[in-house]
């Protein structure tokens, strides 16, 4: 844990003489992967709750054995930094809780903040656990942490959390935070839960900044981090190709509230659906089997339709080449491969060969280029996030849009060719129930590869 935390200090000590005034560290980024139980027991510290004012660096006996919090309060007290970081807590309990484990104790995988000054301002117990995650417990309810600072309203949660109502809705719906901030270790997941595609997508959708960062672990397709703002990416980092991490930097606007009030289905509701000549024709993308319509001309409006979901589509492409295929595809239905969610997905992607029956498939790479494009859906949500991928995994900045009655369109020709436009929607009351489910990562032994992000958010409100 001091080697992760060498890297650790190195990047804080960076990030600090550059101005920055809040760091994010990755989940898992301090003891690793690949623990039972009693493995990782010896490196889980009581956390306490941040009521008690507590500065370990000035105290660092006064909760028992906590080296990991004390360092991290120093770098954060000899910095003038507010530290976020990912490590373990233990809370002792007895046969009085008939939800006691049998080892006679509870264990979290617990974000942790200490401010400026090098003292606990909040403590996070992850809820959404992700399979293989069995060395820890889940929280009996879901928790909503938040902490304020002079540039801004935070709220924090974890990786697989995301992709439910809470904490994550909750946090932004309820407590109305300007800034989420998010220890990630996301595994890549074409076409649709890229760790950049959807992190930025959940930023525009719900109107937040955002915050990742991930693990960076090329060979388990682990990569992408990001600081995101409501409207558009302020910096992203997305690397298959080598195994050094990377330190992030941006200036972000704090107390800002950009959500715009999207009706999701009101353009697709009101026009009728456009006529076709193609046969439609299925395909599983990330083991959803979604209804697709191959775009055969260089410029068209199409129209998909799964169970409530019609997806209509009106593109131009900078020309129609014979090598490769594109389909507009729905889905509307349970998700239930690590983790059940209910989701409605309209999307335009490119299918892995000139061939339709590989339509779903991871694509990473496209030479197709689109003039435009204008996508919609007569949704059964406000929650619905949009992506816009390109070739090689990048972001468009600044190049799309979403307008008032649900249309995601694009505001130029895309600058590189594209992978995917996508309405990724979700509907949290249609989700089954299921405590210990899964997340977009995995676990392996190895050295600890660090993507560490930081944000130097603006004074202006």
């Amino acid at each position: 844990m001091n080697q992760n935390l060498d890297l650790l200090e190195a990047a804080i000590t960076s990030a600090a003489n550059q101005g920055a005034h809040i760091i994010v560290t990755p989940e898992d980024g301090i003891y690793g992967w690949n623990f039972s139980r009693e493995t990782i027991y010896p490196y889980l510290e009581d956390i306490p709750d941040p009521g008690v004012n507590w500065i370990p660096c000035n105290n660092p006996k006064r909760f028992g054995y906590t080296p990991v919090q004390e360092r991290l309060s120093c770098l954060a007290k000899d910095n003038s930094i507010y530290i976020v970081a990912n490590i373990g807590d233990k809370k002792p309990c007895n046969a009085s809780d008939s939800q006691c484990p049998l080892d006679g104790r509870y264990q979290y995988n617990t974000d942790v903040v200490f401010d400026s000054q090098g003292k606990l301002v909040a403590r996070y117990h992850k809820h959404n656990l992700f399979m293989g995650e069995n060395q820890f417990n889940v929280p009996k309810k879901p928790e909503v942490v938040t902490f304020d600072t002079n540039f801004g309203r935070f709220g924090i949660f974890t990786c697989f959390d995301i992709l439910f109502y809470d904490p994550a809705v909750t946090l932004v719906k309820d407590f109305h935070v300007d800034t989420i901030v998010f220890p990630t270790a996301w595994m890549n997941v074409l076409p649709h839960l890229s760790a950049i595609q959807f992190h930025s997508a959940w930023a525009m959708g719900m109107g937040v900044n955002f915050l990742a960062s991930n693990i960076h672990h090329p060979s388990k397709r682990m990569t992408g981090s990001g600081i995101y703002a409501p409207d558009s990416p302020r910096a992203f980092h997305y690397d298959m190709k080598t195994k050094e991490g990377k330190l992030l930097l941006s200036q972000l606007d704090s107390y800002t509230h950009h959500r715009i009030m999207v009706n999701w289905t009101s353009y697709a509701s009101s026009i009728k659906a456009f006529p076709t000549e193609n046969q439609e024709f299925t395909g599983t993308a990330f083991f959803d089997e979604f209804t697709f319509l191959e775009l055969t001309r260089v410029t068209g409006n199409y129209t998909v339709c799964q169970k409530k979901l019609c997806c209509h589509l009106s593109y131009k492409m900078s020309e129609k080449r014979t090598d490769e295929v594109y389909a507009l595809g729905a889905f509307d239905g349970l998700h239930v491969v690590e983790g059940r969610y209910y989701l409605q997905i309209c999307t335009l992607l490119k299918c892995k060969t000139a061939h339709v029956h590989t339509c779903g498939g991871a694509v990473e790479t496209a030479s197709t280029r689109f003039e435009m494009f204008s996508l919609s859906g007569t949704f059964g949500t406000q929650y619905v996030f949009p992506e816009v991928l390109l070739s090689e995994t990048q972001l468009a900045p600044g190049e799309f849009q979403v307008s008032s009655d649900g249309r995601l369109f694009s505001m130029k020709p895309l600058s590189g060719p594209l992978l995917t436009v996508t309405l990724f929607g979700r509907i949290y009351e249609k989700d089954q129930t299921l405590k210990a489910s899964s997340d977009p990562r995995s676990q392996v032994p190895g050295v600890m590869l660090l993507v560490i992000i930081p944000i130097v958010c603006s004074l202006s409100w």
